[in-house]
């Protein structure tokens, strides 16, 4: 969208607001651009805990406020964002707004209609899905008026050397073969998810994740990184006297997975104080069991450095 909208719609002077929470694949497209184009882009902070600051998103938006684009769930946090409040407070200064949903999707129902985005975005790896596909839903006209990102064959209405006539979207966006396996794919994978229903997937991870945050609390040592009120079932923390990759391996050899490093998220982890967390993301095919195995490797770190 930064490439196809953003470079026909936006100009020098416009602004841009995106979140302190932001992955950095919902900087850098919007942050190139503004340095190509001479935008302005401005962050609405958060708080210790890593919520959204809805007053001093407000007082960011202006009448050249063009554009915001911020995340449904932070990947590093798990920080659920007041998305319909932030939607609505974008469309009243008259801008539009794009929702990063790549962590939302698989943790929780979405309402594309009911939550008034402009454009909603996510991965289908992130939905169990293969990797190198994703979905750009938009509200119709706005993509029809929208100039493709790509050129190619299957996009086009109609082609003489004096002119080109383009399809309406979603046929516009599809420059050349489609990628058909791995569409194939991203639908049995949304077709399962719905068969589990996103709102038991959601509330069985939300009791997972209250089991793992009150026992990781209990562990000497360990900083819990993101402690919003409304959160997915994503943790993120530290261990003192150890590395986040020393936490990592220590993991890995029990055969638990989890994530070290700065997630793709270095804003917000600077603004938490840290550059990378360890971070277990829970999901429903794990038990209390697994969260059980995971705190006892923590567990037993802690005491072996005290």
């Amino acid at each position: 969208m930064a490439q196809s909208w953003g470079a026909q719609h936006l100009k020098s002077g416009d602004e841009i607001i995106v979140s302190n929470l932001e992955h950095h694949a919902n900087i850098v497209p919007w942050k190139r651009l503004a340095d190509k184009k001479g935008l302005t882009l401005k962050v609405i902070p958060v708080d210790d805990d890593g919520q959204i600051l809805l007053d001093e998103y407000a007082r960011l938006l202006t009448p050249r406020t063009r554009l915001v684009a911020f995340t449904q769930v932070s990947n590093a946090l798990g920080t659920i964002t007041p998305a319909e409040q932030i939607v609505a407070m974008a469309h009243q200064a008259g801008a539009k707004v794009l929702v990063d949903g790549a962590q939302s999707v698989s943790h929780m129902p979405v309402n594309v209609q009911e939550l008034d985005a402009d454009w909603f975005v996510f991965s289908g790896h992130k939905v169990f899905g293969p990797t190198g596909i994703g979905v750009v839903y938009g509200k119709e006209a706005l993509l029809n008026e929208t100039e493709p990102w790509q050129g190619g064959g299957n996009m086009i209405q109609d082609v003489s050397f004096e002119e080109i006539k383009y399809h309406n979207a979603p046929n516009r966006f599809e420059a050349g073969t489609g990628n058909i396996a791995d569409a194939v794919g991203l639908g049995a994978a949304i077709d399962y998810v719905t068969h589990l229903g996103m709102a038991n997937i959601g509330a069985y991870e939300h009791a997972l994740l209250e089991y793992a945050t009150h026992h990781l609390k209990q562990v000497p040592g360990v900083r819990l990184i993101g402690t919003a009120a409304n959160k997915a079932s994503v943790l993120s923390f530290t261990l003192k006297g150890y590395s986040n990759d020393d936490v990592g391996k220590a993991l890995n050899q029990e055969g638990i997975a989890v994530r070290t490093g700065h997630h793709c998220a270095q804003p917000i982890l600077r603004r938490m104080g840290v550059e990378t967390t360890v971070r277990p993301s829970l999901a429903f095919y794990n038990t209390c069991e697994d969260v059980d195995r995971l705190i006892s490797v923590v567990s037993r770190l802690s005491s072996s450095s005290r």
